[in-house]
């Protein structure tokens, strides 16, 4: 009997990306501790395997490490080309589950790179606003979002950011930081993790429909955020 062969991940990291990628964690949630007194809540609603959509709002450059910490999982994340054509960055990017794509969000390459490392059952960051916000208010989903929907039917797990457009928005050169011990400030950060749903519901749906629905989901999660960050 054909045992089913699963598919070569060519964007695998190597054990000691694996260690590279601990070491960095560590130091990421240090700073975003310490540095804007970061906060989460939801963890037990990951999935401990198989593959997943994660799909969250965009505020800052911060909000990828921000969920990364929250997960628990390793979690992929896209990446424009362009950036991992330094030596060393490409390393870190991959080190770090770093994809490269053309263009980052969603479109026809991000679909077959997000689809491609879903059948390998991993867990996918997914920006579907596809840029960041600029100005720390949900924008539009992007149409592709659907598209991605209809071809992978992954679990969806909705997931709200709040602060990190307060700490380092896409005008501003440096981060404006909330330390941990001082008294609360607006660039203070939060992540709040939602329940996994099924997607083939919305496969079936019109566009229209489908995307409001995921809206709605990730602005609920995005509203509890920005309670626990004001706690």
């Amino acid at each position: 009997m054909n045992q089913e062969v699963a598919p070569h991940d060519p964007f695998a990291p190597t054990a000691a990306a694996r260690l590279w990628f601990g070491a960095c964690a560590q130091v990421a949630a240090a700073v975003s501790v310490l540095g804007f007194s970061y906060r989460y809540e939801g963890i037990r609603n990951v999935p401990k395997s198989g593959p997943l959509l994660v799909l969250a709002n965009h505020q800052s450059f911060l909000d990828p490490p921000m969920v990364a910490l929250a997960f628990r999982r390793h979690l992929v994340f896209l990446a424009r080309k362009t950036l991992f054509r330094n030596m060393f960055l490409g390393w870190l990017f991959r080190s770090l589950h770093g994809v490269p794509i053309d263009q980052q969000g969603v479109g026809k390459e991000g679909i077959r790179t997000v689809s491609e490392q879903l059948k390998m059952g991993k867990a996918v960051l997914v920006f579907p606003e596809g840029a960041r916000s600029p100005n720390g208010l949900m924008q539009p989903l992007k149409p592709g979002i659907h598209l991605l929907i209809r071809k992978t039917r992954a679990p969806i797990l909705p997931i709200g950011v709040a602060g990190p457009y307060d700490a380092f928005p896409v005008h501003q050169a440096i981060p404006s930081f909330a330390p941990l011990f001082l008294p609360a400030r607006k660039g203070t950060c939060a992540v709040s993790i939602g329940k996994p749903f099924e997607s083939d519901s919305l496969a079936d749906m019109s566009r229209d429909d489908a995307l409001q629905i995921i809206s709605d989901r990730i602005s609920e999660m995005q509203q509890r955020a920005e309670k626990i960050r004001r706690r």
